[in-house]
């Protein structure tokens, strides 16, 4: 399986913000299988996006590197499949 090079974040846990370590990245609102369409986000010169399907107000942080905070938010579609066929 390919893996996603565009990280995924999303919002289960319903914080307020999530800060994240990138400007580009892919926004799947809630967990699987609640989760919105997978949308691309990219913030450009902007440090926040908000999330035109669940309104996640999303903050970048060059600190996190790629990572979120909370880091719960961050989603790995990879280990989703994987956990679903086991």
């Amino acid at each position: 399986m390919a893996s996603h090079s565009t990280p995924h974040f999303h919002n289960q846990p319903g914080v307020e913000t999530v800060r994240v370590g990138a400007k580009e990245f892919m926004c799947v609102g809630a967990l699987p299988p609640c989760d919105h369409p997978h949308i691309f986000i990219d913030m450009g010169d902007d440090n926040e996006a908000i999330c035109p399907y669940c309104s996640t107000h999303y903050v970048y942080d060059a600190s996190l590197h790629g990572g979120c905070e909370p880091p719960e938010c961050r989603f790995e579609p990879a280990l989703e499949t994987t956990n679903a066929t086991a």
